[in-house]
């Protein structure tokens, strides 16, 4: 037999790694764009920039024989894995390819996500997953079941060190739904994407409940209910744009500083729209998303849980072009009081934000814990913890700013200067006390109320002296637990100061293992 000359083997090789790349071919790609998706590759083709790509792996397939698959055509065994950049910063993808029979994990499609988050472990860079898979492939057993343990133990020795992004953009489904949980972030689209442990069939044969895809695991579920995904979005193209966002404000690892972008808005910009913002009376609910708008650099917030837990805010901000986390009390949800699920959604973003050396800003206004006996019994005070772990730990700079009411344990959970914050500045409308002036006079003065002629008087009249004496922020100055009371036009300014301040501030932990967060 004639050896092949090099015309032939280049149009061989080329004609096989065409077909390769063209996944399940099209019309299974036509399917999918019927579903308003986009294929794996055109995922990939939007996400990064153009021609930066370096695939590994094409070739590698599953021995099919072995699994009763000799005669499937399965395309880089289902996911497609790589090297790019985005905005020229480096990070590697993986991407499951539903063309190729539902993206379904097998052995070797495990063995290639898992080399894929050991590559960005290993570089330095961010790993982002595009999920897309009708779940474990059943032929493969062991194999499957295996690489997910595989891949579950890379994601959690991989945390912390580089950020983790999961996109769910189909169906995730069975245990590879933790993949994605392990992560640090879970962005879902609306309507073509779905997760959970066991669908809709299995559901419905084991505990009899009959119930769609999108009613047991689908966006409004996890963004809403079960705070499982940090955002939704409209569409493919939404979604991939919002990681495009989310990257511009965090650092490939966990050894650099958070991105510095040159800002377009001043450091001496006034804020004096404040004091139409946020009303004086106590009583009086208003949006601090409008707050975050005023102090941050013009349209920089990027709030992460949206849709979850709404009264704490969180998300990413930019402060004279500093990368920062923002935490902020809600009035308009529970007056700002925090509940066991935004002590979670706040425990959860502040370590984020400390294991990539990203400072906080927050924004006080919180009348305390969510008292009563569903808390309780949802585990406040385990929850509830949760925050004060985070906060004390946290070793980035922390600024605290008290919008209004910082009372009881709220005001500790928020990042006071016992928890460990770098500076705390409060407006003149704030209030800092342990209990708040009604429940403390009730208690203080409660015989003398109950013994007067007019008790509702007395009881005014002693609620505005206490409030004079200890409930403001002339009174916590005093005794150092405020760093200054600032006027609402001079805000943005001075958050500027004390962040750039503290930018280089150097704090380590006592030495351990690890400490034991309360779970």
């Amino acid at each position: 037999m004639l050896a092949k000359d090099w015309n032939e083997l280049i149009e061989e090789y080329s004609k096989e790694r065409k077909r390769l790349q063209a996944g399940g071919g099209p019309e299974r790609a036509e399917k999918e764009h019927k579903k308003g998706k986009m294929t794996a590759r055109e995922r990939l083709e939007y996400l990064l920039d153009e021609g930066s790509f370096l695939e590994y792996d094409l070739w590698a397939k599953q021995m099919g024989r072995d699994y009763g698959l000799d005669k499937a055509d399965v395309p880089a065994d289902g996911v497609i894995i790589g090297y790019g950049k985005i905005n020229g910063r480096g990070c590697v993808v993986y991407c499951e390819d539903f063309t190729v029979i539902a993206g379904t994990f097998g052995e070797r499609h495990g063995k290639k996500i898992c080399k894929a988050v050991d590559m960005a472990r290993e570089m330095g860079v961010p790993v982002i997953g595009i999920n897309d898979s009708g779940g474990a492939r059943v032929t493969e057993q062991m194999g499957a079941l295996s690489e997910y343990g595989q891949l579950f133990f890379r994601h959690s020795r991989t945390s912390g060190v580089v950020p983790q992004i999961a996109l769910i953009m189909g169906p995730v489904a069975g245990g590879q739904s933790y993949s994605p949980a392990l992560m640090d972030f879970i962005f879902m689209v609306d309507k073509t994407s779905s997760m959970f442990i066991a669908g809709p069939p299995l559901v419905e044969a084991v505990v009899y409940e009959k119930i769609d895809e999108q009613s047991l695991g689908g966006p409004h579920v996890h963004g809403s209910i079960s705070g499982v995904s940090d955002l939704t979005a409209k569409d493919d193209k939404d979604c991939l744009d919002a990681t495009k966002r989310l990257l511009s404000y965090l650092p490939l690892n966990n050894r650099e500083k958070p991105p510095y972008v040159e800002p377009t808005d001043s450091p001496d910009r006034t804020t004096d729209e404040l004091t139409e913002i946020i009303p004086t009376d106590q009583k009086v609910m208003y949006d601090m998303h409008k707050v975050i708008d005023v102090l941050f650099d013009k349209g920089s917030f990027f709030e992460i849980k949206p849709d979850f837990a709404k009264n704490l805010i969180v998300g990413f901000a930019r402060l004279n072009g500093h990368s920062v986390g923002v935490v902020a009390n809600n009035p308009m949800k529970f007056g700002g009081a925090l509940d066991y699920n935004s002590a979670d959604k706040g425990a959860r973003f502040i370590r984020f934000c400390d294991a990539f050396n990203i400072p906080l800003i927050n924004l006080q206004d919180v009348p305390g814990f969510l008292i009563g006996s569903k808390s309780e019994h949802r585990g406040i005070i385990r929850h509830g913890a949760k925050m004060l772990y985070a906060y004390s730990e946290a070793t980035v700079p922390k600024i605290t700013t008290i919008i209004r009411k910082a009372y009881a344990g709220g005001y500790l959970a928020m990042c006071s200067k016992d928890l460990g914050a770098d500076a705390v500045f409060a407006l003149p409308t704030a209030e800092v006390c342990l209990m708040g002036p009604q429940g403390a006079v009730n208690i203080l003065f409660r015989k003398e109320i109950k013994a007067s002629d007019d008790p509702e008087a007395t009881r005014a009249m002693r609620e505005k002296e206490f409030r004079d004496k200890y409930v403001n922020p002339t009174y916590a100055a005093g005794l150092q637990h405020i760093d200054d009371i600032v006027l609402p036009g001079e805000l943005r300014k001075r958050l500027i100061q004390a962040l750039e301040a503290t930018l280089n501030k150097r704090d380590r932990l006592p030495e351990k293992k690890h400490g034991l967060m309360p779970l």
